[in-house]
């Protein structure tokens, strides 16, 4: 019997603990993460952090773009159906959308830098063994975990936004554009080189290796103090901001370390409670179509210079006769990319970065949701103009500015993803986020690689509807970020702990 009062001692003491921890003496200042990184400010820890995050945009890029530039050789090696085709890149952002929500999950409950490691771990090893894929169904299988893993790059990203001042999240977040820029580029340049020398199974094991190389330098980046604080391990959380402080050569606030600990973090729910519903909603919309125009300029691009569909361009000579053989008719025709093809795609492929500037612009002075309304519109226009009757260099232009301007698109929608949603659910948002917009990337070859076989201009006004639907959806967002500090939590029904710090 004397066990229970010593027990009921044990309780109210932990209880006075905890009340103590989360109420400090009068008189004892305090600081908040928010605070703590607003005050140490932008230095030597954040260009590290640009550098090695952003480079999961690289390998990313690669691991994308591969399956645009080995397309030709697999149709040719195992006699493929444009269908076939299409479905490899189907099942990759198949792989992408199931594991985007499960590492989300992950992510918010056991941290952003361990699911970084290991999507990056999983990714590598399925890479390489595609390379040694015997049949077109283990090719599949394959690439489709290997979709998986790279869906858990995404948190590269909020790591960087975590870490990053409010001013300067608007500045830095969009040029991590230019390492998916980078990535997209080797792997074009690598296959125009490899491919037509050692063949693609040779591509895919060097395009492995940047991914690789990376997993050896993450050791340098720590976990997220926000996500730190999340979980109530202050004690690491103010380790890591000491870490940075002397990096940057900056001064800690005075104080110590207080912000709620919350024990509810990475719940389906809260994305679907009626303050976020809305927002949620509009989001996942928007998601799905810039993915869907995205991937359908890509795959278009390369189908237009794999088949030489311009408007104008003269018939090889055995066609003009009529003479045409059956195995040109074939869908599974042997049509392999040449010099003036890759050089096409390496034009379109720096329009990434061409609107970069006006994006930051944008971003900055105009708010997240016009910005995206704005570019999304002009996307729409663009994949109408691809209908007009032009020369080459005429579809290069259009192709280049349609690959900027969804490109600006996934650089808006990006930032306000991880910048509307608190710390507790970010990387959930993230992820679910992630996996609409997979279904967008799923559905895209069926329209860049089948539709717009049967129907050129059905296909590009499937892409406009779209892409306006996406325009109204930014535009009507509930809620904008512009200036806004990241939120911490859901503290109680409707209720958010934050700073507002401009």
């Amino acid at each position: 019997m004397a066990a229970a009062p010593k027990e009921a001692t044990n309780a109210i003491g932990l209880e006075e603990i905890r009340t103590e921890k989360q109420e400090p003496p009068k008189g004892q200042k305090t600081f908040t993460v928010e605070e703590a990184v607003e005050t140490i400010g932008f230095g030597r820890f954040h260009i590290a952090l640009f550098l090695i995050m952003g480079s999961t945009g690289v390998v990313e890029a690669m691991e994308i773009m591969l399956i645009a530039v080995v397309s030709p050789l697999i149709r040719c090696e195992w006699h493929l159906q444009d269908w076939q085709v299409a479905l490899v890149t189907t099942m990759v952002f198949f792989g992408y959308m199931v594991f985007s929500i499960v590492l989300g999950l992950l992510a918010d409950r056991y941290g952003r830098w361990k699911i970084l490691l290991l999507s990056f771990l999983w990714g590598a090893y399925f890479s390489l063994l595609t390379s040694f894929s015997p049949s077109y169904i283990w090719f599949v299988f394959l690439r489709a975990m290997v979709g998986g893993g790279v869906s858990g790059h995404s948190q590269g990203l909020i790591i960087k936004t975590e870490f990053l001042p409010t001013k300067y999240r608007g500045y830095m977040l969009p040029l991590s554009q230019v390492f998916w820029l980078a990535g997209s580029l080797l792997i074009i340049g690598l296959a125009s080189v490899v491919n037509p020398t050692i063949g693609w199974r040779w591509l895919i094991r060097i395009a492995s290796i940047p991914g690789i190389i990376l997993i050896l330098v993450f050791k340098f980046i720590p976990e997220s103090a926000r996500y730190n604080v999340s979980t109530g391990n202050d004690e690491a959380a103010v380790a890591t901001l000491r870490r940075i402080a002397r990096m940057n050569r900056a001064t800690m606030p005075e104080g110590i370390l207080r912000e709620p600990a919350n024990e509810s973090r990475g719940r389906f729910k809260d994305l679907i409670h009626p303050k976020y519903l809305r927002t949620t909603l509009q989001i996942w919309i928007i998601w799905l179509g810039i993915a869907f125009a995205y991937y359908g300029v890509i795959l278009a691009s390369a189908e237009l210079l794999e088949r030489d569909i311009v408007c104008g361009s003269p018939a090889p000579a055995g066609e003009e006769a009529g003479d045409v053989s059956e195995e040109s008719r074939s869908p599974c025709h042997c049509r392999l990319f040449g010099p003036s093809a890759y050089q096409t795609m390496i034009i379109s492929t720096v329009g990434e970065i061409a609107l970069n500037p006006l994006n930051i612009l944008g971003i900055n002075f105009l708010g997240r949701r016009l910005s995206l309304c704005i570019t999304m519109t002009c996307t729409a226009l663009f994949f109408l103009l691809l209908n007009i009757c032009t020369s080459s260099a005429g579809m290069t232009g259009f192709l280049f500015m349609l690959r900027a301007l969804v490109s600006a698109n996934f650089n808006t929608i990006y930032i306000y993803t991880a910048e509307v949603y608190p710390t507790t659910m970010r990387a959930l948002g993230m992820g679910t986020s992630g996996s609409l917009c997979r279904v967008g990337a799923m559905v895209a070859p069926f329209i860049a690689q089948v539709l717009m076989s049967a129907s050129f201009i059905g296909a590009l006004c499937l892409f406009a509807s779209v892409c306006i639907v996406c325009a109204i959806s930014a535009f009507t967002l509930p809620i904008e970020t512009k200036g806004r500090a990241l939120q911490v939590c859901m503290t109680a029904p409707g209720a958010l702990v934050y700073l507002n710090i401009i």
